[in-house]
């Protein structure tokens, strides 16, 4: 009996959250995502979408390579952990931190990252500007516009700093990347992001990566700064232990 009061509250939850997508896309606004989230595993080495490697141009495979040997004898050095400046693309979703997605202001939603106080503007219902007009200005994390379709936030991102990684092995990217993430709930507890990454000079297609994440409500976003103490990571799944 039990089980089944278990089971008939687990469907109950179930058929209120689609209830809810479906009122909003009614009413032509996007559903409810905000909340306090953590992923389920983390992962160093980006994985794609369909398994296999990163599909490198000989280019891109030859600046990935000195990447790699780089930081591995610390004769590149890997600017977001050594001077806690923001992570990038891709990377930045792979983080074993937690991070909070709040939508405000009016026409804008905002992520904010524990890991390196990170913060990302998603300006809503805006196109995103030509890569002429982003190569001026870019950023860490770039400058992005984003729409609702149906139960799924849509961001498209361009104007990325050169400087970062997309991942922490050192994937490399160049300022023509964009990316196009499609954010979504796929339970009351859970938040899916799939990332499409587009940079034809360093790959030869492109390709995705997908994370989930566990709605953590029951936490706070703390602060995080080079040379501090910081938030015990190592439950999550994927973290090297010391």
């Amino acid at each position: 009996m039990k089980d089944l009061r278990v089971s008939a509250r687990a469907g109950t939850a179930l058929a209120l959250f689609a209830a809810s997508i479906v009122v909003a896309s009614a009413q032509g606004a996007g559903p409810d995502i905000s909340g306090i989230y953590w992923v389920t595993r983390y992962n160093a080495k980006v994985e794609l979408v369909g398994g296999g490697e990163l599909p490198l141009t000989p280019k891109g495979k030859e600046v990935y390579d000195k990447n790699m040997a780089g930081l591995k004898d610390g004769s590149i050095p890997d600017d977001a952990r050594k001077f806690c400046v923001p992570d990038g693309p891709v990377r930045t979703l792979a983080g074993p931190y937690p991070f909070e997605i709040v939508q405000a202001p009016p026409g804008q939603i905002t992520m904010l990252f524990e890991l390196n106080h990170q913060i990302r503007v998603i300006r809503m219902g805006k196109p995103l500007p030509k890569y002429e007009e982003l190569v001026a200005y870019p950023a860490f994390n770039g400058y992005s516009v984003g729409r609702f379709e149906g139960d799924t936030l849509v961001v498209e991102t361009g104007g990325f700093k050169e400087k970062t990684y997309l991942d922490a092995t050192g994937a490399p990217h160049t300022d023509e990347l964009t990316t196009v993430e499609r954010i979504r709930k796929i339970s009351p507890t859970q938040l899916e992001i799939v990332i499409t990454v587009h940079d034809p000079d360093y790959y030869t297609r492109d390709w995705q990566s997908r994370f989930v994440y566990n709605l953590r409500n029951d936490v706070k976003i703390e602060d995080y700064l080079c040379g501090e103490p910081h938030r015990d990571i190592s439950s999550i799944p994927g973290v090297r232990r010391p």
